[in-house]
């Protein structure tokens, strides 16, 4: 260590930064997120009501049986008047009914079946079918068959209220106005069968249905095609006995419904050649037509909710593919990079480090270590001393260049009185700058950077300059811890230094594509900070920006998991939230203005940009989705799988954690508050993400985000 005194020289900054007025971040965005959830919940909602997901209902397991009269009277049943009226349709005259439909694969071939046969039938349609394929609803119609009402939902109408029974039927009725223009007076119950097993919830809902003007069908001959019993079954359970009239229930949706084409068309012959005669219910039954024209409003409106239910369903599928895509790259991430990790750890150990790699430094060569400050009299002290109580045997020399602090960080710097430190005020000019001045000053050819609130150990400089005997090696990262680890928020932040940049830099280093070298702890080359023309004020994240033009210029960056330096971490949200979105914005100018490396030689551009720009502004784009998602199926569907999916990844997530924190030598019983961090933490950094590219791409300045030291490092004497 060179015996010097400690100078305060002041200068002018050596690149000022251009200074623009302030402007406030974009709050519009905001709204456009909030907008976006909501439609995205109502297409969830609406889509999971059309598949009798929200508001599923389900049968009463035992009830009391309807009246007598009703049980033991006709198939159609008519509540409109004082009483029940039932009809039965005439002999050797047979109605074919679908439930379930329009299918748009099983559908069209029942109608082809019934056209080679001259028949005709009645298809009770469920009304989300209908709004999925308005089209097929209007071949019906078209092609003089008859549409019934089958609920909206298949809903069970002896499980639901009244208001509810009464949406079914006419969010129904909307669809089928909608694609055909017309309303039906016809309507089965779902879960309905014979009148015999009617039960008095069923009554009741029916005499509700009757108040609202509609005729009522059940059916004399229950083929029960849904549990596919065989073409030969549903042949003999459709043929009705000695020449009596019948309804007989068929489906046309709802799974695999290929033994009910078959048997449809060996069923019409067969009733053709006994003289049966197939038609329509009402026209079996000498009734009016079952349509009546549907007003310009339920028209319009049918239509609309048409397209809101195909793109719901179109949107879920999409969804659903994505989200599937999002999981299994992001698995596949974490086990990759295991595996990178355990490679390099070998590599390192064994002495295999890189190829290429040269014989060690002769001597210790001198360094110039820079410690750009700002505001940083909580932890001044504990820095320079760390710098200067080093194990390191090669001279150092300690440079602080005072970024025009507001307290007395330079007289703290100052009147520790070490050899071989200088400070150096400035005019407030930016990290960059004073970084610059500070190589400017140095008058060594081995720059080591540190943050002002960062130690370091006894070894991390040997560690750290090690590297950097190789000549293609321009620069070196060095293993950043946090300091400040009690309470949640400093656990959480613990294991992502660990897992989330430590780890990740293993797998870099490997892969010749390191895109930040942290500005807590970094060496570089002087030679590589020259061709790069030195630190930028093009961004704000200064240190992914240098690194990626030493990069650009054909220099390696390393890193080395020895050199560790122990920085404080944000200790409130507020703080950790201006933080890390003055990294994510500096990252995404940094992305933007390195972009051409994508079409460049070498590794960096193709592997370390497409890394970025999939994992750090693409997938967490995605990950409200998940969230709305998960919340979605634990409160409208079944929760285990998402709670299987949710557990299975925070099990991958503690392996990966476990794996990291045992190489970096740290205990790994703090991994008890990773599940928590998926529920607070996780949210507030793809927030940031999204107010990072909104704010990019709306063209705002971002001021540079300074945040509140606490002096954890500080001595109790100097604080």
């Amino acid at each position: 260590m060179t015996q010097a005194d400690t100078h305060v020289w002041p200068v002018e900054p050596a690149s000022p930064a251009t200074h623009r007025p302030r402007q406030a971040d974009p709050r519009g965005h905001w709204f456009l997120m909030v907008v976006a959830v909501l439609l995205m919940s109502v297409a969830l909602v609406l889509h999971g009501y059309a598949t009798n997901e929200v508001g599923e209902t389900r049968a009463p397991s035992a009830a009391s049986p309807a009246p007598e009269g009703v049980r033991e009277g006709g198939p159609v049943v008519n509540t409109t008047g004082q009483g029940p009226a039932s009809l039965r349709l005439p002999a050797r005259t047979v109605a074919l009914t679908f439930d379930d439909g329009p299918d748009p694969v099983w559908t069209p071939r029942l109608l082809d079946v019934l056209k080679r046969h001259g028949a005709k039938a009645t298809f009770f349609a469920v009304g989300a079918r209908v709004a999925e394929n308005p089209a097929l609803a209007r071949r019906i119609v078209d092609e003089g068959h008859e549409l019934g009402n089958h609920t909206y939902a298949h809903a069970d109408i002896s499980g639901v209220p009244a208001w509810r029974l009464r949406l079914e039927a006419s969010l129904t009725q909307k669809a089928i106005a909608g694609a055909t223009g017309v309303h039906t007076r016809l309507l089965r119950p779902p879960y309905s069968s014979t009148p015999d097993s009617v039960t008095a919830p069923q009554w009741q809902a029916m005499r509700e249905l009757g108040r609202e003007g509609y005729l009522v069908a059940l059916t004399d001959l229950d083929t029960k095609d849904w549990s596919r019993p065989g073409t030969d079954e549903i042949v003999r359970a459709g043929t009705p006995a000695r020449g009596r009239g019948a309804v007989v229930m068929l489906h046309d949706s709802g799974g695999d419904r290929s033994q009910t084409v078959e048997a449809v068309d060996r069923l019409l012959t067969r009733l053709g050649e006994r003289g049966y005669r197939a038609t329509t219910l009402t026209e079996g039954l000498g009734l009016s037509s079952a349509y009546v024209p549907a007003g310009s409003a339920d028209v319009l409106i049918g239509q609309g909710l048409s397209l809101a239910q195909r793109g719901s369903a179109a949107f879920v599928e999409t969804l659903a593919w994505v989200l599937a895509g999002a999981g299994v790259l992001t698995l596949a991430r974490l086990l990759f990079f295991l595996v990178l990790a355990w490679v390099h750890v070998r590599r390192v150990r064994g002495g295999k480090r890189r190829a290429g790699r040269a014989a060690p430094w002769p001597s210790p060569p001198p360094v110039s270590v820079i410690v750009p400050a700002y505001n940083e009299t909580a932890g001044i002290e504990a820095t320079v001393l760390s710098l200067v109580t080093t194990g390191y045997r090669g001279e150092v020399e300690v440079i602080v260049v005072d970024d025009g602090s507001t307290d007395d960080t330079a007289a703290k710097a100052a009147a520790l009185g070490l050899p071989g430190v200088r400070v150096i005020r400035q005019r407030n000019g930016g990290k960059p700058s004073a970084l610059n001045t500070g190589i400017a000053y140095a008058a060594h050819d081995i720059l080591i950077m540190v943050d002002g609130d960062t130690v370091f150990q006894p070894d991390t400089i040997g560690h750290l300059v090690a590297p950097l005997s190789d000549p293609g090696v321009g620069a070196v990262s060095g293993n950043t811890k946090v300091g400040n680890r009690r309470g949640m928020l400093g656990r959480w932040q613990h294991i992502e230094y660990v897992i989330g940049f430590n780890l990740d830099r293993r797998a870099f280093d490997l892969l010749g594509c390191m895109p930040t070298v942290p500005g807590a702890i970094g060496a570089f080359r002087r030679a590589a900070l020259d061709s790069a023309g030195g630190l930028s004020v093009d961004t704000l994240a200064e240190d992914t920006d240098l690194t990626m033009a030493i990069c650009r210029n054909g220099w390696r960056v390393v890193y080395e998991e020895k050199a560790l330096a122990w920085t404080e971490a944000p200790t409130s949200l507020r703080q950790l939230w201006r933080q890390r979105y003055r990294w994510c914005y500096g990252t995404l100018q940094a992305m933007w203005k390195h972009r051409r490396a994508v079409t460049e030689r070498g590794t960096f551009g193709r592997r370390g940009l497409g890394y970025l720009a999939l994992f750090q502004v693409v997938l967490p784009l995605f990950a409200p989705v998940v969230d709305v998602m998960a919340v979605y199926s634990v409160l409208m569907g079944d929760p285990l799988p998402v709670v299987a999916v949710w557990a299975g990844f925070v099990a991958v997530q503690a392996l990966t954690g476990w794996y990291a924190l045992r190489l970096d030598r740290e205990r790994a019983r703090v991994l008890w508050v990773l599940p928590l961090q998926q529920f607070v933490y996780r949210q507030l950094m793809y927030l940031v993400v999204i107010q990072s590219l909104a704010t990019a791409l709306l063209g705002v300045r971002l001021p540079w985000q300074t945040i509140r030291r606490e002096g954890t490092f500080a001595s109790p004497s100097s604080s």
